[in-house]
């Protein structure tokens, strides 16, 4: 008896512990529910809206600007990065390969100027001796004519024999004709000029278009180094070295932290009264003891939520507008590691820049 009497006193005992642990396991969810209540702002005072919301940014997908092979990626999932710092390379095989063939075809242009500028002075100096020659001939011509002129005289006074006069008349019209032949080859030389400086032209354009070449192989080289345009968060790696991608493929996608912000819905009457630049403020789930101070950047002029059928006043306060209130950059940057996108939470707009916050929602940023 007195073993059995042992047992029931025992089992009464710790069945009394367990009731004990469990009312104080209660209490304590109690007083926690009980503080995190009290924390949260409570019915909104006159002049105040709110609105819930998730903290967003401005994504950036970080892309190869021509086709390629992902070679290496420097970054991984959830790295924070500067702007112009590396996060990618694409193999530059076949554009190196093609940049130095532009570079051989420049080399080529280059003498091709070359050889097109000495043709212009060869055919400079032969125009040169083609008017040397004119004048030779010219002189020529002018000795014939004046022998001629004596031949005619002596003949008609039967001083000379008709056959000198006839000689002196066939050596005039060969040194007329000599002094044409020499004005046609000045023609020819200056039109060789001609040629040959449109030749230099030639030439120097497809110098200009073996050096526009190279500095594209060479742009696309350097577009093949994908660098971050800003400061942010990588998000997502969208690809793989040895992925090949097509122009435009996305390697990465990243976060701008230096644009955050909250986007909410308020209905009409409190939508219209909001004003752009208006005072806000952040409350997030994950940490409802901090108050983040934003500003109201962005009123939508349309309605989100419209009825299908809008007759009557009460039937146009169901219209709902998109508010976007917006985290100061200098903020973020003093707390950047802590920022985070998807977060849900609420945001709590002045309506009326003459009514104080409530102490609830005055200022309260982490250390």
């Amino acid at each position: 008896m007195g073993g059995n009497s042992g047992q029931q006193l025992r089992l009464k005992q710790r069945v009394r512990a367990g009731i004990i642990r469990g009312v104080a396991a209660a209490i304590v969810v109690g007083l926690g529910v009980w503080a995190w209540w009290l924390a949260q702002p409570k019915g909104l005072p006159e002049g105040f809206a709110a609105g819930n919301g998730r903290i967003e940014a401005v994504e950036i997908d970080v892309a190869a600007r021509t086709a390629g092979r992902v070679k290496e990626i420097f970054v991984s999932e959830g790295d924070f990065v500067r702007a112009g710092q590396e996060l990618a390379r694409m193999d530059t095989a076949v554009l190196e390969a093609q940049l130095r063939e532009a570079e051989a075809q420049l080399q080529r242009a280059l003498i091709g100027i070359e050889t097109a500028q000495s043709q212009v002075t060869q055919r400079q100096a032969e125009k040169q001796a083609a008017e040397a020659l004119i004048a030779q001939r010219k002189a020529e011509l002018d000795a014939a004519q004046k022998r001629l002129v004596r031949s005619e005289e002596l003949a008609l006074k039967g001083a000379a024999p008709r056959s000198m006069l006839d000689d002196d008349r066939a050596a005039f019209q060969a040194a007329k004709a000599a002094v044409s032949a020499t004005k046609a080859q000045a023609a020819a030389a200056q039109a060789a000029i001609g040629r040959a400086k449109s030749d230099v032209i030639g030439a120097e354009a497809t110098v200009e278009a073996a050096r526009a070449t190279i500095q594209r192989f060479q742009a696309d080289i350097d577009d093949s180094v994908l660098r971050s345009p800003r400061d942010g968060r990588v998000q997502y790696r969208v690809a793989q070295p040895g992925e090949v991608l097509s122009p435009g493929g996305v390697v990465l996608n990243m976060v701008d932290l230096a644009d955050v912000y909250m986007t909410f819905f308020l209905p009409t009457e409190q939508a219209g009264r909001l004003a752009l630049g208006a005072q806000a403020r952040l409350v997030l789930d994950a940490a409802p003891q901090y108050v983040v101070p934003v500003e109201i950047s962005f009123v939508a002029d349309v309605a989100q939520v419209t009825p299908k059928t809008v007759e009557t006043a009460e039937e146009r306060q169901k219209l709902m507008f998109r508010v976007k209130a917006q985290i100061d950059p200098d903020l973020l940057r003093q707390h950047l590691h802590q920022v985070k996108t998807g977060l849900p939470g609420m945001a709590y707009v002045r309506l009326d820049p003459q009514v104080d916050w409530p102490p609830e929602l005055q200022t309260s940023l982490p250390r």
